[in-house]
């Protein structure tokens, strides 16, 4: 059991009872037809989901972070694919207006993001650039009171539902790190153009994109900071992504497991309930036991963000810890259903399909355990 404050309770609660009504029915249908609807997202608008880290005074709940994992767990335990899409449009695109946008771009698009009016992306990812983010090649040239904007990303959440993206460029003539900048980019510009949307593995209703740039305009005032700042401005919001990808396969792992709990309490064999059977229960047992390390791990994080401590290792070790044993108790959920756990028809396998990709984006797991390698080293 974890405590909490009053306000923190509030929150799970709500969220939890938004994830078991209104997302956990639907997760299924969404997951085959590849789409949200739109009114899901403007509900997570309207209890605050979509802005839950951002001051009042720009249009946010102005809850802490502890508060954010949570609900990001239950919404993730509702439909991990919902669950991506609030992670990345509260960090890193709300987090990176919030820290480095202009007073105007703060008022015109940060506060109507908080409010659900839109979704917001974050194109850094280029497809021989993955990891290594100051290799990134799309280029921005200086034309007058606009920038010009050439180039592709690769695997872009919500690069086709955004209205508004977050695009790193390298500055025309600059090298390495020093020369990459920060743009905000309304997806109506002549040049945003989504190449394709990826067929995946899961998380179907969640778009990846690909996207291509071409002559795209974007007014001096819409750069995020100064020019050359980009790459620090792209890192400024690991600690809150990797938190929030943490929460994500921790709530996703609780789903599965909670599923395969009530499960072998039902189903008998050999004259006796599934749990009766020692083989079974130590096999939750042990999966229970990974489930609260992997949350306690993302609390720790998040608590120390609120006190304003560094945590970037903390929430290496978070991400890396959760999302794989997201996907040990996952394959045990699954396990537990015998065959059934492999049809469509038992939600257990479209999570399972959902939690893999919590290994991958936000940094693999080998970029977490190089973080965490470095700050042992220091």
């Amino acid at each position: 059991m974890t405590i909490l404050t009053e306000e923190q309770q509030l929150i799970q609660d709500m969220a939890r009872g938004f994830a078991r009504d209104i997302l956990a029915p639907g997760a299924a249908e969404r997951d085959k037809t590849k789409t949200i609807a739109p009114e899901i997202l403007a509900q997570m608008g309207e209890l605050g989901f979509l802005g839950m880290t951002v001051p009042e005074d720009l249009g946010g709940v102005g809850a802490d972070y502890v508060s954010y994992a949570l609900a990001l767990i239950e919404v993730a335990a509702g439909d991990g694919a919902i669950s991506t899409v609030m992670s990345v449009h509260n960090a890193p695109f709300n987090a990176i207006l919030q820290r480095y946008g202009s007073t105007k771009q703060q008022q015109e698009v940060l506060r109507p993001a908080t409010a659900g009016a839109f979704i917001g992306g974050f194109a850094l990812t280029e497809g021989h650039a993955g990891s290594d983010a100051s290799a990134i090649r799309t280029r921005a040239r200086r034309d007058g009171d606009d920038y010009v904007i050439d180039g592709e990303k690769a695997f872009i959440t919500s690069g086709q539902i955004a209205e508004w993206v977050v695009v790193f460029a390298r500055m025309e003539g600059a090298e390495g790190k020093s020369g990459i900048t920060a743009f905000l980019v309304s997806t109506d510009t002549p040049g945003y153009h989504v190449t394709s949307v990826e067929e995946k593995l899961g998380q179907r209703c969640s778009d990846t994109c690909a996207l291509r740039f071409e002559g795209l305009r974007v007014p001096a005032h819409m750069r995020i900071g100064k020019e050359g700042e980009g790459y620090r401005i792209a890192l400024s919001s690991l600690e809150t992504g990797r938190i929030g990808i943490a929460a994500q396969s921790v709530g996703m792992a609780r789903a599965a497991l909670d599923l395969a709990v009530a499960y072998a309490q039902e189903r008998t064999s050999f004259g006796q309930p599934l749990m009766a059977h020692q083989a079974v229960g130590f096999r939750l047992a042990d999966a229970r036991t990974q489930l609260e390390a992997a949350k306690q791990l993302v609390l720790n994080a998040a608590r120390m963000k609120d006190a304003g401590m560094p945590c970037l290792t903390e929430a290496a070790m978070a991400k890396l810890f959760a999302s794989e044993a997201a996907e040990r108790i996952i394959s045990a959920a699954l396990q537990t259903f015998g065959g059934y756990g492999y049809m469509q028809d038992f939600a257990v396998e479209r999570i399972y399909r959902d939690a893999r990709v919590c290994q991958i984006y936000e940094g693999t797991s080998d970029i977490q355990k190089l973080i965490i390698t470095r700050a042992m080293a220091n």
